[in-house]
């Protein structure tokens, strides 16, 4: 990491927090701004995913684009365009959807499994990682975020 990078580190103990944090995050989330989203299955990002729908201010109910790559959810302060790129073999794939129309937009991109395309991300973006961390309990979650 350079040293310009800043990062935040959350405790999260509760699915509940994990939205909260998500929803500070959809709060403060600028037009053309990137968000990776990066954790194991069943770690919360979608959770994290639907409080930061929220905090945009999107009614919509959010759930993971698994099967589509991108969902797209219009109607809060900033439309979100919602990836899920663990299917992704070739990275080119996100050419296909014409991603740079959504990266460099009006509105923020979240990305989930955000490794899979890293070529294709942008320069500055939000790194959310949320991690597991068995000792400190069934529901607890270390959620760093790092502004690159």
């Amino acid at each position: 990491m350079g040293a310009g990078n800043m990062t935040t580190e959350y405790e999260s103990f509760s699915e509940d927090e994990t939205f909260r944090i998500g929803k500070e995050y959809g709060e403060k989330a600028l037009p053309g701004s990137v968000f990776s989203l990066e954790g194991d299955l069943g770690v919360g990002k979608t959770v994290f995913a639907k409080g930061f729908a929220e905090g945009l201010g999107i009614k919509e109910t959010v759930n993971s684009p698994t099967f589509t790559i991108m969902k797209i959810y219009e109607g809060g302060r900033l439309d979100l365009y919602h990836y899920d790129a663990y299917r992704i073999e070739d990275p080119s794939e996100m050419e296909e959807i014409g991603y740079t129309d959504y990266f460099y937009g009006e509105g923020t991109c979240l990305i989930e499994w955000a490794c899979n395309i890293e070529e294709y991300l942008p320069d500055h973006l939000t790194k959310i990682s949320i991690e597991k961390v068995p000792e400190k309990g069934f529901d607890y979650r270390r959620i760093t975020v790092t502004e690159i």
